[in-house]
């Protein structure tokens, strides 16, 4: 059986455009088999959604596709499309209301030696940042603040790590590209280009697709 291009969204409008231009959730592109896998959100839908698809049809690489929010002095507006040069796990560590321990510091790593920031081997847009994982959308300005300076991170999603590990964690081949919906502060849904990031992100990585990188 030929090895699978797994193409994850983790929402429907995240995956539109993809599914239109493959003809459903499978097909080919440049003779080579595309499955698009729709797994839900959150880090746990996420990898489940990886490992599942991993453990019946063979894999040979992960494409992450999405939408994300823009951290303070990223330099990303809405709408702008960049790929995860890593991908951190923001939550993952221990707190007291003086400092945070990460998980290095604590000597837990995360899987293959990697502690919260997890490595990319695929890159499906032109501008490479950090992306930084959360299970909860931040929502204020301060905390966002504190986000970006603590990770270094530029764009925030909710699932990102997740499928990163769960691709190291079976030894395939991971990107992800995702599309600036908002910048990452105080909530102001009327602000939010939801649409326009999708559909740039899915231009970018089906042009990645059609190059024939993967």
């Amino acid at each position: 059986m030929q090895e699978t291009l797994l193409l994850c969204v983790a929402t429907r409008p995240e995956g539109l455009l993809l599914e239109k231009r493959l003809g459903g959730t499978r097909g080919d592109v440049g003779g080579r088999p595309v499955a698009l896998l729709r797994t839900g959100v959150g880090p746990v839908n996420a990898a489940l959604a990886v490992a599942r698809f991993a453990a019946v049809q063979p894999v040979r690489a992960v494409l992450v596709c999405g939408v994300g929010g823009a951290y303070p002095g990223a330099a990303l507006e809405p709408g702008d499309v960049a790929c995860a040069s890593t991908e951190t796990y923001a939550d993952l560590r221990s707190e007291s209301p003086e400092w945070f321990l990460d998980m290095k510091t604590l000597g837990f790593p995360v899987v293959k030696g990697h502690h919260n920031t997890l490595p990319l081997d695929l890159f499906p847009a032109e501008k490479r940042v950090a992306f930084v994982t959360r299970s909860t959308c931040t929502g204020s300005d301060d905390a966002a603040r504190e986000i970006a300076e603590r990770t270094g991170g530029a764009v925030e999603s909710m699932e990102g790590a997740a499928f990163v590990h769960a691709a190291l964690a079976l030894d395939l081949k991971v990107g992800e590209v995702r599309g600036v919906s908002n910048r990452v502060g105080n909530r102001d849904r009327g602000a939010w280009r939801i649409r326009e990031a999708a559909q740039a992100a899915q231009e970018a990585a089906w042009a990645w697709l059609e190059a024939g990188a993967c």
